[in-house]
């Protein structure tokens, strides 16, 4: 089923050379929008754990549902295909809307053909279909064939080469959801940083994470290296640096201890803009109290000092929702493995394909499957 593009949609948006906001459409009317977004949440059957991926989508797609038109969502959840289906009920207690499933088979074609404008509908987990992590050109056009639109406000999830995320935006129109833009502004302040400038660095997988280090070389004036990379660090020519600071005493301990946090908070407390990614400990496993401490360190700093503190990381990112002090940073963002990767490449695959716009390029009433 293909969807026209409508004249009052081509005359509401404006087309500069690179990734578009959402923001510069005023008027759907008539328009299927697909959006990806990430609702890979926690919950026991029964609720939410923690909506926070879901919240920071209502307002895109409250954007399109306020302007008539109707959404389609495509999400991941899990990496075992479960079911969206027990998910959607309970997200639709914060969001009216209804589960489809399968959007390719009889009835999953007829409840999407009489979608209304400001409805909201859900399919089943994208990664139940093979094709999806595949990048499969096919059903990237399977999936373009539903709507007439495409908003990718799945950051998180916009390091991976999936159908969804690099494969849409060759098909359709194709737009940044309002909190991706926010995401990618915010973490590239890292590019442009004052000076001093601190980063933070720890979790574990040092070969995935060295990368990282060594571009921020030239740009932070001191470098932390704790967690779990901090023993295979001490074993790089990454230890000769005077610019790479180490844990102090045993650097494949458990957790910072006393000696350790006291050095990262001096640093900080001279710092003017500080990066931090990644936990202090095995934080996953119960070890969070140098992790804790920093955090609320930081959050003391800022109350203190003229200093502007960027977070990500799924592990960090949890500990400072835990402790109730988000609203202390400049920015904490939701993404774990596409910040550290954005970081490192200042791009993602899921950027590149909206930059590419090859959708957008089409003329009026063009959009093809």
């Amino acid at each position: 089923m293909r969807h026209s593009v409508s004249k009052n949609f081509i005359k509401s948006y404006k087309q500069p050379p690179k990734m578009r906001s959402i923001s510069e459409i005023q008027n759907f009317e008539g328009q299927k929008v697909l959006v990806r977004v990430d609702w890979n949440v926690p919950h026991d059957n029964e609720k939410i754990l923690d909506t926070s991926r879901i919240d920071v989508t209502l307002e895109t797609i409250r954007w399109i549902t306020e302007r008539n038109g109707s959404v389609i969502i495509i999400s991941h959840f899990g990496r075992e295909g479960e079911s969206m289906e027990n998910l959607s009920k309970l997200v639709a207690e914060i969001l009216p809307l209804k589960f489809i499933g399968n959007p390719f088979n009889e009835n999953g074609k007829m409840q999407i053909s009489i979608i209304k404008p400001g409805e909201i509908v859900v399919l089943e987990n994208i990664r139940t279909w093979p094709e999806e992590e595949k990048d499969d050109d096919e059903f990237a056009k399977q999936l373009a064939s539903l709507g007439n639109i495409y908003v990718n406000e799945a950051f998180s999830a916009s390091h991976r080469k999936h159908a969804s995320i690099v494969g849409l935006p060759k098909y359709l129109p194709s737009f940044s959801g309002l909190y991706f833009i926010k995401e990618t502004e915010n973490l590239s302040k890292a590019f442009d940083p004052k000076h001093p400038f601190f980063f933070i660095l720890g979790g574990a997988k040092l070969e995935t994470k060295l990368p990282l280090v060594k571009n921020f070389l030239d740009m932070a004036d001191d470098i932390f290296i704790g967690g779990a990379l901090a023993k295979p660090a001490l074993e790089t020519e990454l230890s000769k640096n005077s610019k790479i600071i180490l844990p102090v005493g045993d650097a494949g301990a458990l957790d910072a201890n006393r000696e350790t946090l006291d050095v990262i908070i001096e640093k900080a407390n001279k710092a003017k803009f500080i990066l931090w990614a990644g936990p202090l400990g095995k934080y996953e496993d119960g070890f969070t109290k140098g992790t804790n401490e920093l955090a609320l360190s930081l959050a003391k700093i800022v109350e203190e000092k003229e200093v502007e503190i960027i977070i990500g990381g799924g592990d960090t990112e949890k500990c400072i929702s835990s402790l109730n002090i988000k609203e202390k940073f400049a920015w904490v963002s939701l993404a774990g493995g596409a910040m550290l990767e954005f970081l490192t490449n200042r791009t993602l695959p899921g950027i590149e394909a909206l930059d590419a716009g090859l959708g957008p390029r089409l003329t009026v009433g063009q959009v093809r499957a």
